[in-house]
């Protein structure tokens, strides 16, 4: 019996919703009897018409996070045989969070004319439910195998660590004075950034890790606490909490902005969830002044990814809707 052929559709293979909402998926895939290929549409016309072709070919076609001028839309679902959509960011909305009419009118067409919509997130899911009654809610998840390692932590500090890239660095620059009247207070706390940029001039000291997809877990589990500083508006509503899930698989306990899906993720069993700027002060003291509630937390943590967002648990949700089209 031939296997079916998944296309997923994407802007590049290093983008955190190719690698996460689909290249992690594919073993998974093959135990089930599908044939899984990416391509990368970014790259003007020829990238698009060799979309176009291998769509042709493949039974299912799952376009991650990516809309196109509305005859580029049509185009793709005239060769596709079975089209899902699927979206773990906020893509009808500019990055500031404010309205954009383009964005809105790609998300549309691209919405109304798919088979299926996966959504990372409640508020994703009620706004393709405007144009679209076919939306399964398939949170981002984890391979929580990958975190059953281990890596030794600094017996000298208390290590905060955020995790991320130079287009989401203002949420942490926005609690930087914050963190940096902590270091007054707390002479063995240190800030880990593992990102592509740095804040040498902090009064805080940083350790700058470069990302990569080799280290992030032992950085990660060489840490003490993540933090999770966001702004409130619709664009971060649409995140999908990629960031707390990683600290919550690495037993890190989590002080979090209340926004969006990271208020849902994190509870009062696996960190402490921020109303105000000012309570980032007292909420990060309190548990670098108590490594028995750090620990608590971070192993609450884990087990709740383990039981709702860990990659085996999150893949059977997907495979059924696969199946049933």
């Amino acid at each position: 019996m031939q296997s079916k052929h998944i296309l997923f559709v994407s802007k590049g293979e290093n983008d955190a919703s190719t690698r996460y909402r689909g290249q992690q998926y594919y073993p998974f895939f093959h135990d089930a009897g599908y044939f899984t290929e990416h391509v990368k549409v970014s790259g003007g016309i020829n990238a698009f018409l060799n979309t176009l072709k291998l769509a042709y070919k493949a039974d299912i076609v799952i376009v991650l996070r990516k809309t196109f001028p509305a005859v580029l839309t049509w185009l793709l679902r005239k060769v596709a045989t079975k089209l899902i959509f699927d979206m773990d960011d906020a893509i009808f909305c500019s990055s500031d969070g404010s309205a954009s009419k383009t964005r809105m009118k790609r998300f549309m067409h691209m919405a109304k004319v798919s088979d299926h919509i996966f959504a990372g997130n409640q508020f994703l899911a009620a706004t393709a439910l405007k144009f679209n009654g076919a939306v399964t809610l398939i949170p981002t998840s984890l391979n929580i195998k990958k975190y059953e390692v281990q890596a030794a932590q600094p017996d000298s500090y208390v290590d905060l660590v955020w995790i991320g890239s130079r287009s989401t660095s203002k949420y942490l620059k926005d609690i930087l004075p914050q963190l940096e009247s902590l270091a007054d207070k707390h002479a063995n706390l240190r800030l880990k950034i593992i990102a592509d940029f740095d804040f040498p001039q902090s009064k805080l000291p940083v350790i700058a890790v470069p990302w990569s997809e080799e280290n992030e877990v032992k950085e990660l589990l060489s840490s003490d606490i993540g933090i999770a500083p966001m702004r409130d508006n619709d664009w971060t509503r649409g995140k999908c909490a990629l960031k707390v899930l990683q600290y919550m698989a690495a037993s890190l306990p989590v002080v979090s902005s209340n926004v969006g899906v990271n208020g849902e993720a994190v509870d009062e069993h696996s960190g402490l969830l921020i109303n105000t700027s000012d309570e980032w002060q007292g909420a990060i003291s309190s548990l670098v002044d108590d490594q028995v509630k750090r620990e608590q937390m971070g192993a609450s943590g884990y087990q709740k990814v383990s039981q709702e967002y860990d990659i085996n648990v999150v893949f059977k949700r997907m495979l059924t809707v696969i199946q049933q089209l």
